[in-house]
């Protein structure tokens, strides 16, 4: 049995890391060709950042990822604050009301948002959709992730911590960003990551609020696809796995050395 679940995890594996893997080899190509390796070459990795459009359009994600998960997260840690400060039905209702973005499509989110963006610009004729309605839409579905990685530290928190704390004379705004912020940091950090992550990973919402004349780069990601195929895309594709590689590993390689400290 025993090896049948271990034989089970090898093809689960292979099947989600193939792609990867394929991807990977191929954007060493010499050729053009996506199925036939023709000899190593770094001509890919060189054209894509001679490629302006693309190395504009992951400023342009960045940018927006950065600034829509630090604000998301500032608003969504206040708001978890303020959901954990409630009772009974007013509670319930305003989580309800928090995850309905999270289990709602993609899709109606950015149709709706797009609406709501035409209709308010449309009273201001000079204005049209571009970086400002691009980063409130992604600080709009990046709140309810935040508030969702917030909630749990805090109802794990101990508020005694936080009322002995008043009781021994510290001022309640001191109190909370002595006490209570580092309490629940852990949620504040995974949120942040999360919301970054989201962002730049966002296609659906992007296109439909960006307008014409700004670009994230899944949105040129996509415009690429539709020309001949480019294997500067297997090379993107592959710098990005490597970054997130790394990060992974810096992770958990600093989690066994925290333990060691500990013990």
């Amino acid at each position: 049995m025993k090896k049948l679940l271990n034989i089970y995890n090898a093809l689960i594996g292979i099947f989600l890391y193939a792609p990867i893997f394929v991807i990977v080899f191929f954007s060493f190509n010499s050729g053009t060709s996506r199925s036939s390796f023709e000899g190593f070459s770094l001509q890919w990795y060189a054209e894509l950042l001679e490629d302006d459009l693309i190395l504009r359009s992951l400023y342009y994600s960045v940018v927006i990822a950065v600034l829509s998960a630090l604000i998301a997260t500032v608003i969504g840690t206040l708001a978890a604050i303020g959901i954990n400060s409630l009772k009974g039905w007013k509670k319930s209702a305003y989580l309800a009301v928090n995850n309905i973005p999270v289990v709602n499509p993609d899709i109606v989110t950015a149709i709706s948002m797009m609406i709501l963006f035409v209709f308010v610009l449309g009273l201001f004729n000079s204005m049209e959709m571009g970086f400002g309605t691009l980063l409130i839409a992604h600080i709009t579905f990046n709140i309810p992730y935040v508030v969702l990685s917030v909630l749990p530290k805090l109802r794990g928190m101990d508020q005694n911590i936080y009322y002995a704390a008043l009781d021994l004379g510290c001022p309640p705004m001191k109190s909370f960003i002595k006490v209570v912020i580092p309490q629940i940091m852990p949620g504040i950090v995974s949120g942040l990551i999360m919301a970054f992550t989201l962002s730049l990973d966002d296609f659906v919402i992007s296109y439909f609020n960006s307008g014409a004349t700004f670009q994230t780069l899944p949105i040129t990601i996509y415009s690429m696809t539709k020309k001949p195929y480019s294997l500067k895309l297997n090379a993107l594709s592959t710098i990005l796995f490597a970054v997130v590689l790394v990060l992974m590993l810096a992770v958990n390689l600093k989690k066994p050395q925290k333990a060691q400290k500990k013990a």
